[in-house]
């Protein structure tokens, strides 16, 4: 197996902080420290220079980091075609996405692979997308799925990570029950530059997705409000406030004085959504398995809503 210490170190280049490495990990602060020095002591290289009160990685690090990466991918995949090769499973098999994907593709999945797989242990996380990644590079999960971003296509996070599209998920607007062009089957985002917007936090890539749709119409739309999950927002516009955008993989529900219609027009904003594996354990058959099903869910629940009445 790969030394513990090395995975630690490969953590700490990650989030570049000893308590979240050790969270993340499972050690304590001072057992991450140690493992480091202890790292350092044996290789006889100076990984480590101090910076403020904490550490960071020097040049010979992260030339030693980069080089790991490649070896890690190597054990990854040996461990892959170990699998195909004997048919075992893996004793435990972690799963973690966003809180939409966790409801409606890795809750169905991990039920899935509950009844077929009895034998192997499923767990669930519900986190955003960075920490799916740190969850994904120090082994707490072996797939996630998230929203990608350009913050994942980096060098570093592909020499660690691969991704397979899962769906390109279209973003519908939601409306006020009494809206003027609630009886609309369709709507475009210039008709509603007037309107007041919730949306996310600037920093959410929802509120990225949001603010490039307005660009390329050359409108800057009035944010009234903001809200972090998409029950608040729905909350939000059923109490007359405003209007927005709501990702169909997303349901409404039961949601009271809303309704739910599709944006035409130049501005269609959408979010792709992919899963994320550690390099070289693509081939993996309960990676290989997963992905299938993630896919077959995904695309039967957009074939579902483009079915649906969306109100």
């Amino acid at each position: 197996m790969i030394d513990p210490r090395l995975s630690t170190l490969r953590v700490f280049s990650s989030t570049g902080n000893v308590a979240r490495t050790a969270e993340l990990t499972g050690y304590s602060p001072s057992a991450v420290s140690a493992q480091l020095r202890e790292l350092q002591r044996g290789l006889g290289m100076e990984l480590l220079v101090k910076e403020g009160r904490g550490v960071r990685l020097s040049a010979t690090g992260r030339h030693f980091v980069a080089g790991l990466d490649a070896i890690v991918t190597q054990w990854e995949l040996l461990m892959a075609s170990s699998r195909n090769a004997s048919g075992q499973l893996q004793a435990s098999f972690g799963l973690g996405g966003f809180s939409t994907a966790a409801a409606e593709l890795l809750a169905p999945l991990a039920a899935k692979l509950r009844a077929t797989r009895p034998e192997m242990e499923v767990r669930l996380v519900e986190a955003q997308p960075q920490r799916c990644l740190d969850l994904l590079l120090s082994e707490r999960i072996d797939l996630a799925v998230i929203v990608a971003s350009q913050s994942q296509t980096g060098s570093l996070v592909q020499a660690r990570f691969e991704q397979t599209v899962l769906l390109d998920d279209p973003l519908d607007v939601v409306l006020p029950a009494d809206h003027p062009l609630a009886m609309s089957k369709s709507v475009s985002l210039d008709q509603l530059a007037d309107d007041p917007w919730i949306t996310e936090s600037e920093q959410s890539v929802y509120r990225a997705l949001f603010v490039a749709a307005f660009t390329s119409l050359g409108v800057t739309p009035h944010i009234a409000h903001e809200a972090v999950e998409w029950e608040t927002m729905i909350a939000f516009i059923g109490a007359g406030l405003g209007v927005g955008l709501l990702p169909r993989l997303a349901t409404l529900a039961h949601a009271e004085n809303v309704v739910r219609r599709r944006i035409t027009g130049v501005a269609r904003p959408s979010r792709r959504i992919v899963a994320v594996v550690r390099k070289g354990s693509l081939s993996s058959p309960m990676i290989k398995e997963s992905l299938e099903i993630l896919q077959e869910t995904a695309k039967g629940i957009i074939a579902q809503r483009a079915a649906e009445e969306l109100d």
